[in-house]
């Protein structure tokens, strides 16, 4: 399976934070934001990984990440003109997916959860039956959401956009799963009224020909969309609580990359050079 991360976007509830650089390129406590959802495609094996951003933070991330090799990954490239919706990630990154299936993630979206990978593989594998999977999680709030309406089958009936009654609550997180059709899907998608081609079209489709399930977040996981100051501070803060208390680094790529056997002892003392002496005194006491 091939992996995007849609980087793109205005970040305008941001200004003047965002004026001049991208979002998720902002700290997360002690990591770039966008460090949180590489790591999430990386626990599903996910080793072949598309970045989309503006033409103007692009240059930043190459600057970041480079090719991969160093996390054992192969990191492409493409920019987004304008934010043309969330679907066009599938038309811009078509000649990367080629004939695989694809997950796609939204580049402001941490999640946690002591089943995250057990999940993401459950998606992944999904997509290889012909089945396509969104990730929802259970809210107090339905009604800031798209939600997903499911039957006992958790095959997804239904998706309500920020209902005023809901009739489910579970919210359709920043994390998709799609079989390879979604590139024709969404190249025969009409804008919207705002201008977009809408995930929720994508969504849709495979809705109406029964080929999509929802894999719900247990009670357990956590899911931080950091579109806002405060949510922005309060990621932040939950990174922190808990890295303290555990030993443990959310969304270390580096470690994630070893732990998954993307790369070996050798490459991760290499990338310790780039890494703050925090990190590197952890990485050394627990791996070498």
């Amino acid at each position: 399976m091939k992996g995007i991360i849609l980087a793109g976007g205005s970040g305008s509830r941001l200004y003047p934070l965002t004026k001049y650089v991208s979002k998720q390129l902002l700290p997360i406590y002690d990591k770039p934001m966008i460090y949180y959802p590489l790591s999430t495609l990386m626990l599903g094996g996910i080793q072949d990984i598309l970045i989309i951003s503006d033409p103007k933070n692009l240059e930043f991330y190459k600057k970041l990440f480079l090719d991969g090799s160093q996390f054992g990954l192969n990191l492409e490239y493409r920019v987004q003109e304008k934010p043309n919706g969330i679907a066009e990630a599938f038309i811009i990154g078509e000649d990367f997916i080629e004939e695989d299936n694809v997950a796609l993630i939204l580049g402001d979206n941490i999640f946690h959860g002591e089943n995250l990978q057990e999940l993401i593989v459950d998606s992944i594998n999904e997509t290889y039956n012909g089945i396509s999977v969104v990730v929802g999680h259970e809210v107090k709030d339905p009604e800031r959401y798209g939600v997903a309406l499911i039957n006992d089958k958790k095959e997804v009936i239904g998706v309500q956009e920020k209902p005023k009654t809901p009739q489910s609550n579970i919210a359709i997180v920043g994390l998709y799963f799609y079989t390879n059709d979604v590139i024709k899907i969404a190249k025969n998608l009409n804008p919207s009224k705002r201008g977009e081609l809408e995930i929720t079209d994508v969504n849709n489709h495979y809705i109406e020909n029964k080929k999509m399930k929802v894999n719900i977040m247990g009670s357990d996981f956590t899911w931080l969309d950091t579109g806002t100051f405060d949510s922005l501070y309060n990621a932040s803060s939950f990174v922190k609580l808990l890295q303290e208390s555990n030993n443990y680094r959310l969304g270390l790529i580096d470690e994630v990359a070893f732990v998954n056997n993307f790369i070996n002892k050798k490459q991760l003392e290499k990338n310790l050079l780039n890494l703050s002496n925090d990190f590197q005194k952890y990485i050394k006491e627990k791996y070498l």
